[in-house]
């Protein structure tokens, strides 16, 4: 069997067609009709809602396209990445040096860096056992306590919809509402996810969306923020496109960046919206695979979703591993220090200099992340908690050991477009052969 990866990308077809007419119409910059048509589709898709009853497509789960929000203000605008998304949502709520904003610690390092970008602090609030996203109760015990350390209300509220999963999001706008602070919603592992019907990424003042190269679409990279207004779409594409006055020179008043989707990537993007329902459809059937697959392995559980109101797209199927599963290989787990990116990870890395970290996934965890790496099989720890992060060791965390005890514990299995179901069903066999 060729190697199976986490998470690839599936071209529709069509976005040969929308890059040869960028080309022929001699739009190769960071505007043009792919970008206008494409932030349209992305309206058109977050605006969709169900009907009174979902629809049942081969099996798979899925809420009909119609207007819930008929008539809604939301814009969207195309961007570099998921992180400008998030740099330029802070800057729209007025996030300046030395303000605190509050970020969910068990994500990805791009949920809290544009903070520290604006020479913001970020504070860090743990997660809930259920959705594995920000604890509603330990947040509102967090604002409460920086107000009472610093006399003043956190700028901004970043929960994250991990691995695709919606958060306890009645529980934390109701908290957000309460002391008046606006939310912005890191949908990025998250595009067509719903909480109660409803899009996630619409929910707060502004929602994130990624177009990376692992994600439920690509633009080969690239993202997009959904605004309130077109007012607010607006300042954001100014602070998008270096932030220039109105005059014949180019007059600078304010920082701005050069964050906007070139319409090429925005082609892509056009071809990828024909397949987006089909990809989510997809991942929802490899999470019934998986989860029929581990119903009665004893000590390995697959994360769910917890109740009728959560419908997560499963951008990645994940398991958690009981610490007393004895997996083949733990001897030789951490024996040597990692040299380079593991897996299909991108970028360059910094060589270790050591096998270990204060702290990582449990023996078994990694054996079996190395035993499916010697089958052919990507895996991947899940994201290290940013209150864990050496770089923010010195950031204010409330924490109740949720995010740390699910990193030792937990796997992220592949779950893209070109995993088929019996691939997934050769991977729940490897995992299990490697239990002792």
């Amino acid at each position: 069997m060729e190697r199976v990866y986490l998470c690839l990308a599936h071209m529709s077809g069509r976005e040969e067609e929308y890059i040869h007419e960028a080309f022929v119409t001699n739009w190769v910059v960071p505007l043009g009709p792919n970008v206008n048509a494409f932030e349209q589709d992305l309206l058109n898709f977050v605006e969709s809602a169900p009907s009174q009853q979902m629809q049942i497509v081969d099996g798979i789960t899925a809420w009909p396209r119609a207007g819930w929000a008929q008539g809604s203000r939301k814009q969207v605008v195309a961007l570099s990445s998921g992180t400008a998304a998030v740099h330029l949502a802070l800057i729209a709520v007025g996030v300046e040096p030395g303000d605190e904003v509050i970020c969910q610690s068990f994500t990805f390092c791009a949920s809290a860096h544009p903070i520290t970008y604006l020479g913001a602090k970020p504070v860090f609030v743990d997660s809930e056992a259920e959705t594995w996203n920000m604890d509603p109760a330990l947040l509102e015990a967090a604002i409460k306590d920086r107000i009472a350390k610093t006399d003043k209300k956190p700028k901004a509220i970043v929960p994250v919809y991990l691995y695709g999963m919606p958060a306890k999001l009645d529980e934390i706008m109701a908290v957000a509402d309460r002391y008046g602070i606006p939310v912005i919603e890191d949908s990025a592992e998250g595009l067509g996810s719903r909480y109660r019907g409803r899009v996630c990424g619409t929910f707060g003042r502004y929602g994130v969306l990624s177009f990376n190269g692992n994600k439920m679409i690509t633009t080969s990279g690239g993202g997009a923020l959904v605004c309130p207004d077109e007012e607010a779409k607006r300042e954001v594409m100014f602070y998008a496109t270096q932030a220039r006055e109105a005059y014949p020179y180019y007059q600078h008043e304010r920082i701005g960046y050069n964050y906007r989707m070139s319409n090429i990537c925005a082609g892509i993007g056009r071809g990828q919206m024909t397949v987006l329902d089909e990809h989510i459809a997809h991942h929802k059937m490899l999470a019934e695979v998986y989860k029929q697959e581990f119903a009665g392995v004893e000590g390995i559980e697959f994360h769910d979703n917890p109740g009728p109101e959560y419908d997560s797209n499963f951008w990645l199927n994940t398991i958690v591993i009981d610490p007393q599963v004895r997996v083949k290989g733990e001897e030789l787990a951490y024996a040597e220090a990692v040299k380079g990116a593991v897996g299909g990870a991108a970028g360059v890395t910094h060589a270790g200099g050591s096998a270990h970290t204060e702290c990582e996934p449990n023996r078994n965890v990694e054996a079996l992340r190395m035993a499916l790496d010697a089958a052919g099989i990507e895996s991947r720890p899940l994201w290290k908690p940013m209150h864990l992060q050496p770089c923010y060791r010195t950031a204010p965390a409330y924490v109740n050991g949720v995010s740390e005890a699910l990193f030792k514990r937990g796997l992220c299995l592949p779950s893209g477009p070109m995993v088929t179901a019996e691939q997934a069903r050769h991977i729940a066999s490897a995992i299990k052969s490697s239990i002792k």
